[in-house]
């Protein structure tokens, strides 16, 4: 299921690069894809894998968050 998070607490575009990187490698992620900019991650993710996500955000730099937009 296609979701759109907001993530804030990335401090340059390089980490915004290298946690995409680390998200795209989870079992259960087909599409992800951070705007760093827009401060936006859209991923394709099966239910079970959304916990591991997060854990790999929160536990990525002090001050990453997550926010579900829709």
């Amino acid at each position: 299921m296609r979701q759109i998070y907001k993530i804030s607490g990335i401090d340059c575009a390089n980490c915004a690069n290298k946690l995409e990187s680390m998200i795209q490698k989870v079992d259960g992620v087909s599409y992800a894809q951070i705007d760093f900019i827009a401060e936006r991650l859209v991923i394709e993710v099966i239910d079970d894998a959304l916990s591991k996500v997060k854990e790999i955000c929160s536990n990525f730099e002090d001050g990453v968050s997550l926010r579900r937009i829709k």
